[in-house]
């Protein structure tokens, strides 16, 4: 199965919100100048902890065993069609990756810019949008069991497509907040459902691919917004996290039949 997939962006959207609400919390009652030589020696200690952990875990069963423990065939590898399904559930995992790069680096500056959010308001948006989208992956198997992983995708695309509409262009606070917490919901699975299922059709390699093109998105969307803002609006410039999950939910459908789901 996928869970560990689901498991590891869940740790890491949970890192995000937490970071976001430290930054509220900064923004209200600023730390002394020693706040970020404190964040490092932290940082240096789980590093000291968590690392010898890490290197005395055993080896990685062979190739034969781990597709064996998946129920997979050996395969000689991928074919043609394989490929471009792979690559097409990783543009899936693009579409998402790029909404959650655009709100990290953009969501708290358009709250704060655009709808005048106090600075603790503008980084509780994106923790906010980390809270809800951590939520949705809590109850991802859930939403699995019962509706399938076409019809999660699909939905999770429509539903983060409607809310950032609503999150870049509503003209208050409250409801810009909203639609961050909306778009959360939608994108929370669509990123370990896309890699997973590529991982299903062609094992490692297709996780590996699939997830190399899913946080290409992360480093894509930031920019991109960035120079859309300068040319238009930056709130217009969000909207094109609206396109891409809208465009999520289409190819989730166009896959519909590429894995059993």
């Amino acid at each position: 199965g996928s869970w560990w997939v689901l498991f590891f962006n869940l740790l890491c959207v949970l890192g995000g919100g937490g970071g976001g609400f430290l930054g509220g919390v900064v923004g209200v009652f600023p730390p002394p100048p020693t706040h970020l030589a404190a964040l490092t020696g932290i940082g240096l200690v789980v590093t000291a902890v968590t690392g010898p952990v890490l290197l005395r875990g055993g080896h990685a069963a062979p190739p034969s065993e781990q597709r064996a423990a998946n129920g997979s065939e050996p395969s000689k590898g991928m074919s043609t069609r394989a490929r471009r399904i792979v690559v097409l559930f990783g543009v899936i995992a693009l579409c998402t990756a790029y909404g959650e790069g655009a709100l990290a680096e953009w969501g708290a500056l358009h709250l704060g810019q655009d709808l005048d959010a106090s600075p603790g308001l503008a980084a509780a948006g994106y923790s906010l949008f980390a809270l809800t989208m951590a939520v949705g992956r809590l109850s991802g198997t859930a939403l699995l069991e019962r509706f399938g992983q076409t019809r999660t995708l699909v939905t999770g695309g429509a539903t983060a497509a409607a809310g950032m509409l609503l999150g870049a262009l509503a003209p208050f606070l409250w409801l810009a907040l909203l639609g961050f917490a909306v778009t959360g919901l939608g994108l929370a699975n669509i990123f370990p459902v896309a890699v997973g299922r590529a991982g299903a059709l062609a094992g490692p390699s297709g996780v590996a691919a699939a997830s190399t093109l899913g946080y290409g998105g992360m480093l894509l969307g930031p920019p991109v917004i960035g120079f859309l803002a300068d040319w238009t609006s930056l709130p217009v410039a969000l909207t094109t996290v609206t396109l891409l999950a809208a465009t999520a939910a289409v190819l989730g459908y166009s896959a519909r039949n590429a894995t059993n789901s």
